[in-house]
C-alpha cells in the first residue's frame, strides 16, 4: 500500500490513529488524533504525549519487536476525564500503528456494576445477620420468654419487610431499565396518575397527619406509561411524607408550559413540595444515585431502601423527561418533574 492510500485509510478511521517510525516519532495522524492531542502531534515523539508508564513500558516493547500489545491511557480534560484502550501493531518493519479507542462509558459501567452488586450485598447482609441473630436466640433460652419472644419476631418482622421492600425496588427497577430505550405509546392523563397516587397513600398521609394539597389545571394528555408514571409520583410523594413531615403539609402543583430550553415543545411540570428539614445543595446531585441515602440511619429507619429516586430518574429517562430538585436547609424540598407533551 502506497502512502497515499494509507494516509486516505488512516483518515477514514473514526477513532484517533497515529502512524509512528521505529524511534517512535508520529509521521502521520488522522483528524480524531488531531483533535485528541493538537496539531503538535504530527513529528512529535509519541511518548512525550502518552507518558503513562504502562503506556510507555508497551510501546518499547513493540518497537523492540513485538507484534501487537495493548494497555489503557488516561487523559485529563477540562471537565473530565478519559480512559482510552491504546492499541499498537508492527504494520511492517518500518512502521507502527496506534489506535486509541475511547473506554470511558464502558469503564464507568463496569465500575457501576461492581459498585451495585457491592451494594446489595451490603443492603442484604445485614438485616440477614439480624434475622439469623434473633432466630438463634429464640432457639436458645429466650424463646420461652413470652415478652422477648414478642419483641424478637417484631424486630424479625421489620428486618424481613425491609428485605421485601429490597428485593422489589431491585425487580422495578431491572424492569425500568429493561424498557428504557423503548418510547411509550400510551396516552396519560397526569392529574389521574396524581389523584390514583394519592387515593393509594391516603393511609400515610393520615398516619403521618399531614395536609396534602394539589394544583392540578386542566393539564393535557401526554404520552407515557401510566404504571410507569405512579411510580415516579408514589415514590416523590411518599418521600415528601417521609422526609418532610416536620413541615406539616405537602403542595402537588402542575403547570403546563408552551416551552422549556432543552425541549422542542410544551412540558408538563409536577412539582411536589414538602416543608420539613430540607437538604444541603451539596447533596442534591448524588439524590438519584442508587443506594444514595443523605441520612442512612434515618432512611433505613423509615423503611427506604435507597433505589427510589433512581427508579424515578429511569423512568423519566424513558419518557425523555428530567427531574429537577431544589432545597436548602430548614426550607423543606421540591421535586420538579418535566415531561414533554409530545
Amino acid at each position: 500500500m502506497n502512502d497515499t492510500a494509507l494516509q486516505a485509510l488512516i483518515s477514514a478511521f473514526p477513532d484517533p490513529v497515529l502512524l509512528v517510525d521505529p524511534e517512535g516519532f508520529v509521521i502521520t495522524a488522522n483528524p480524531p488524533a488531531i483533535d485528541l492531542f493538537g496539531a503538535r502531534i504530527r513529528g512529535a515523539q509519541l511518548r512525550a504525549h502518552l507518558r503513562q508508564p504502562e503506556v510507555s513500558a508497551m510501546l518499547e516493547r513493540v518497537f523492540a519487536g513485538s507484534d501487537g500489545e495493548s494497555a489503557n491511557f488516561q487523559s485529563h480534560g477540562a471537565q473530565f476525564e478519559s480512559i482510552w484502550q491504546v492499541t499498537a501493531r508492527r504494520m511492517d518493519g518500518r512502521r507502527t500503528v496506534i489506535t486509541l479507542r475511547d473506554i470511558s462509558d464502558l469503564e464507568a459501567a463496569s465500575a457501576q456494576r461492581r459498585d451495585f452488586v457491592a451494594n446489595v450485598s451490603h443492603e442484604l447482609r445485614s438485616p440477614l445477620t439480624v434475622l439469623a441473630g434473633f432466630v438463634e436466640t429464640l432457639q436458645g433460652p429466650a424463646g420461652e420468654d413470652p415478652q422477648a419472644r414478642t419483641e424478637f419476631l417484631g424486630i424479625m418482622a421489620e428486618q424481613a419487610s425491609r428485605m421485601t421492600g429490597l428485593v422489589a425496588d431491585l425487580l422495578s427497577l431491572s424492569r425500568v431499565e429493561s424498557v428504557e430505550k423503548i418510547r411509550p405509546r400510551g396516552a396519560v392523563a397526569l392529574d389521574s396518575v396524581i389523584r390514583a397516587t394519592l387515593a393509594a397513600l391516603r393511609p400515610q398521609i393520615e398516619n403521618a397527619g399531614l395536609t396534602v394539597t394539589c394544583d392540578l389545571p386542566d393539564l393535557p394528555e401526554i404520552p407515557g406509561d401510566y404504571d410507569q408514571l405512579v411510580q415516579v409520583y408514589h415514590n416523590l410523594v411518599e418521600n415528601a411524607l417521609k422526609y418532610g413531615a416536620s413541615g406539616g403539609r405537602v403542595e402537588i402543583t402542575g403547570q403546563h408550559l408552551a416551552s422549556m430550553p432543552g425541549y422542542d415543545g410544551a412540558v408538563l411540570r409536577i412539582s411536589v413540595r414538602d416543608y420539613g428539614e430540607g437538604i444541603e445543595p451539596i447533596y442534591l446531585p448524588r439524590l438519584t444515585e442508587r443506594f444514595y441515602r443523605v441520612d442512612k440511619a434515618r432512611s433505613r429507619e423509615s423503611g427506604g431502601t435507597g433505589l427510589g429516586l433512581a427508579i424515578v430518574k429511569h423512568i423519566l429517562g424513558r419518557h425523555r423527561g428530567r427531574l429537577v430538585i431544589q432545597s436548602q436547609p430548614g426550607q423543606g424540598a421540591r421535586f420538579d418533574t418535566i415531561l414533554p407533551c409530545s
